[in-house]
């Protein structure tokens, strides 16, 4: 572990889901339009909406592969490793994987002040269920009580877990931020993705009809984490679409790889265009694991749209300059980090290490090796006091 004198805050670690994550809170008679167990071929899957769902292969997780399994394979396969083989290791499924209390002493055995905690499979299951509204609501409104019941919003002020919020349906997602903020959490996660809504069709996230959720989230000073998900991207017949299509398929090279970074481009860059942070001067939004690459064009056409439209007057302020005020990145830990600061300034880019997941780092410090070419006060800024500052509710 590499000595740093202070511990950091990991910005992205995730739990794996109890067995009855989905349906503790979910009244029995929503189940088949939620999600349920079925055993197939003597294995046990999820179906969701009906459905069998592909996302993971064991949604038990027992055993599980062990974090960072494929990191060598993302930086470049230094080791000329067959990639099928990197996933063959397997372990029975720590404590720590679900458990507050052993993941406390997870924190100080790997050198963490705290964490943001994020699903697993609570990311991906929006999208299978997004034609009907109903049961979204129904499903992660129990979704975010056993959350709070296994893990707590803000468990002894270093587990900060974060309740999921769909815009599906406006009033039910301010409903959940004000629970959330009841019960002192610090985030607030979703995907990016365009929002379905039974009414009035897909619509923009940044749509006016979802003010009074960015309102809300503007007024109580908490930070919005949009985090990598399943957002329904299509390879338009290129490989098979589906989230779960993605690793065996995963390991050969296809356009699929580029959904998560294309999915949070179009999101942040939405944002922008609709001028959400006019509107809402106060609003943060953390960008995690969706990778940084979509970066550098991402401020290249915000230039762009503010020259054309600068003799309409149609933005009151620099949309570029902006966004640089209002939104955080996390990399990915193979992404050119001193690029990233390049462009956002290492004032508003954050750690975060993805553990315990398999495309993640084996031990969230191994990032530090990145930051080699910052001073001591950049590295403390990305490795600990942006996420320190963002944790902290920041109300009008």
């Amino acid at each position: 572990m590499p000595e740093l004198g202070y511990p950091a805050f990991d910005a992205d670690n995730h739990y794996y889901e109890a067995l009855d994550a989905f349906t503790r809170h979910v009244p029995k008679e929503w189940q088949p339009r939620c999600v349920q167990w079925a055993d197939i071929g003597g294995r046990k899957h999820h179906l969701v909406g009906g459905k069998l769902a592909h996302a993971v292969t064991n949604p038990t997780w027992d055993p599980i592969a062990k974090p960072g399994a494929i990191a060598d394979f993302l930086r470049g396969n230094p080791n000329e490793k067959d990639p099928r083989t990197l996933l063959a290791e397997r372990e029975p499924l720590p404590a720590e994987y679900m458990d507050h209390d052993a993941r406390l002493a997870k924190l100080d055995e790997q050198g963490l002040e705290a964490m943001w905690l994020f699903p697993t499979l609570g990311v991906l299951y929006e999208e299978l269920l997004k034609e009907d509204t109903e049961a979204v609501k129904v499903l992660f409104r129990g979704f975010n009580r056993w959350l709070q019941e296994d893990w707590g919003c803000n468990y002894q002020d270093r587990i900060f877990a974060s309740p999921y919020i769909s815009l599906a349906d406006v009033d039910f997602a301010c409903e959940e931020l004000e629970w959330a903020i009841a019960n002192d959490a610090r985030t607030v996660c979703m995907r990016p993705a365009a929002v379905w809504t039974a009414k009035d069709g897909t619509r923009s996230p940044s749509d006016p009809m979802f003010d009074p959720f960015w309102a809300r989230a503007n007024e109580a000073g908490i930070t919005v984490v949009i985090h990598a998900g399943d957002s329904g991207y299509t390879t338009h017949g290129y490989v098979k679409d589906g989230f779960g299509a993605s690793f065996g398929g995963a390991f050969s090279p296809n356009i699929k790889h580029f959904n998560i970074e294309r999915a949070a481009y179009d999101f942040l860059i939405t944002l922008a265009y609709e001028r959400l942070f006019e509107r809402f001067p106060n609003l943060r939004v953390a960008s995690i694991e969706n990778g940084a690459e979509f970066l550098p064009d991402l401020f290249r056409k915000l230039r762009q749209s503010r020259d054309r439209l600068r003799n309409q007057s149609y933005y009151k302020e620099d949309p570029g300059l902006l966004f640089k005020e209002h939104v955080w990145i996390n990399p990915f830990w193979e992404d050119d980090v001193n690029e990233v600061v390049e462009l956002m300034g290492a004032d508003r880019v954050i750690f975060g290490s993805d553990w315990p997941h398999i495309e993640g780092m084996p031990e969230p410090l191994d990032y530090v090796a990145e930051l080699s070419k910052f001073d001591d006060d950049e590295k403390r800024l990305i490795l600990r006091d942006n996420t320190r500052s963002l944790n902290q509710r920041r109300p009008v």
